[in-house]
């Protein structure tokens, strides 16, 4: 049920007021004449107090009329200035929160329906972020488009639920979007979409999750459709590495892992810095691992996703999925320690898989190698970061979820000249404001030396494909999907092309079998 009002801003021009009343109760957003915007849409009762690793809790419809024309709370996380939250947005625990996009031009049908992961290594990042303004997908898409908080960091991965008797929940955050999608599934339809025809995407820590979606059996039904931009797929990890997490975040915290109400009694920012600071470590000493991810409880997440995706026994939705041609420029440019670089770390990563995974055949390490034959030394340790972590999960993943549904392999090698004359090129999260249509927003600096159209119209092409997918499509008419022998992938650059096997020499180098922690 929707209605309209007219309202005044300071002087400004009315704009409409549209209320629709869903299980959160009646919600009053805001139409600019282009779209129309309900922000800081509450879809779980906070997470705080008792609730706290729980499971969340569906809302409860307030009454009267709810004003959502400002986001809600971001989940607490360190401060990052290089990942703004959004004009005005604050972090606080109570944030688990989504926004709504549609056009606000009639429609003859319900809309198809796209709901953003959003991404930031499991620690970092909102929904509220500017390059996740739904405005211009949901008007080229002719689509509604949902963004989703969910809980970060050791609020949301930490595993605190074995062998607590109902007290604690595993796999909170997944539990969040699974209810966000609940939401989606019962509200959607007030707002003109169809709850028939979603697309859930997310790029990073969002398409990680989207991956864990794909092999949770409860998602089955939420959604019908998925996109993958840059997952970190084999990032997530059994009980026992979840459990050691676990203790050294007590430890960082001054509270017995044990003491259920003493974690629970710490404050938000207590939290976040012993969760920091295990962040910190975990890579470190255990390179090519995360501290905070899904955990394959056995139960919520029988299995690892990779797994499951690799051998075709995901949810058989239709997938469109790649990464960026150098995902590791910007973890080497910011000196994280999140991916293995250097020759040692990648050296001991290599060592603790074969450690973890006997029965894995682990590829030759002058195999490996020759797939990189030609490349500078100092270029080699990226390559290796980028393929382990990103590169060569994806493609098990589409060549085995490619069996049961139709699946796209993309790789997106766009840049502007500065960032390719930097050695940044085409890095982690560079194709976010293309898919989205926010390239405007970017920094002028990426600019300096020109590249502005030309991101204007990669970025135009790539939401085109986006949404023609979304609305039930295939994501070009160009595009074959990916399926032995031929293997089409599209490169994503200046002018799209399509490559048979752009990944045979890599593959030649790695091999078929998984490779990935327990």
């Amino acid at each position: 049920m929707t209605g309209d009002a007219m309202v005044e801003d300071g002087g400004r021009p009315a704009i409409a007021s549209p209320v629709v009343v869903t299980g959160s109760g009646a919600l009053r957003g805001t139409d600019d004449g282009r779209v129309a915007v309900w922000r800081g849409v509450r879809y779980a009762q906070p997470p705080v107090g008792d609730r706290r690793w729980r499971a969340p809790v569906p809302a409860v419809a307030p009454d009267g009329v709810v004003d959502a024309t400002r986001f809600g709370h971001a989940a607490p996380q360190p401060v990052n200035t290089v990942i703004p939250l959004g004009d005005g947005v604050t972090a606080d625990e109570d944030c688990l929160f989504l926004n709504v996009w549609r056009p606000s031009r009639a429609a003859a049908r319900p809309r198809p329906v796209m709901v953003w992961v959003h991404g930031g290594a499991y620690t970092f990042g909102a929904a509220s972020q500017s390059v996740y303004d739904g405005t211009a997908l949901a008007e080229a898409g002719d689509a509604v488009i949902v963004t989703v908080n969910y809980r970060l960091g050791a609020l949301g991965f930490l595993d605190l639920g074995a062998e607590r008797d109902g007290e604690a929940d595993t796999n909170v955050a997944l539990r969040d979007v699974l209810l966000a999608l609940s939401w989606v599934r019962d509200n959607i339809a007030g707002f003109g979409g169809d709850p028939e025809h979603v697309t859930v995407f997310g790029e990073s820590a969002g398409g990680g999750l989207v991956t864990a979606l794909l092999a949770t059996p409860s998602a089955a039904g939420l959604f019908q459709r998925a996109i993958v931009q840059s997952s970190p797929a084999t990032s997530m990890y059994g009980r026992r590495r979840a459990a050691a997490v676990t203790a050294r975040f007590a430890e960082a915290a001054g509270v017995a892992a044990s003491d259920l109400a003493a974690l629970r009694a710490l404050s938000p920012e207590a939290v976040v810095a012993a969760a920091s600071a295990v962040y910190e470590e975990v890579p470190r000493e255990h390179p090519g691992t995360l501290a905070f991810a899904p955990v394959v409880d056995g139960d919520l997440l029988p299995e690892h996703p990779i797994a499951v995706l690799s051998s075709g026994r995901g949810h058989p939705v239709p997938l469109v999925i790649g990464t960026n041609r150098d995902e590791a420029t910007m973890f080497r440019f910011m000196k994280s320690a999140l991916l293995p670089i250097d020759a040692a770390s990648i050296e001991r990563m290599f060592q603790a898989m074969r450690e973890e995974s006997p029965h894995v055949v682990a590829p030759d390490r002058e195999r490996v190698l020759s797939a990189y034959r030609g490349l500078r030394r100092g270029v080699v340790g990226l390559g290796i970061a980028r393929d382990i972590a990103f590169r060569m999960p994806t493609v098990w993943l589409a060549a085995g979820h490619g069996a049961v549904a139709p699946t796209w392999l993309y790789r997106f090698d766009h840049s502007t000249p500065l960032l390719r004359l930097a050695g940044i090129g085409a890095a982690h999260a560079a194709e976010v404001p293309y898919a989205w249509g926010t390239v405007a927003e970017a920094p002028r600096a990426i600019y300096r030396l020109g590249g502005r159209r030309s991101a204007e119209r990669v970025s135009r092409r790539m939401v085109e494909r986006w949404a023609a997918f979304a609305n039930g499509g295939a994501p070009g008419e160009d595009w074959p999907p990916y399926r032995a022998p031929e293997r089409q992938t599209l490169v994503i650059d200046s002018e799209d092309r399509v490559v048979a096997d752009l990944d045979g020499p890599l593959r030649a180098g790695w091999g078929d079998s998984v490779l990935s922690f327990s």
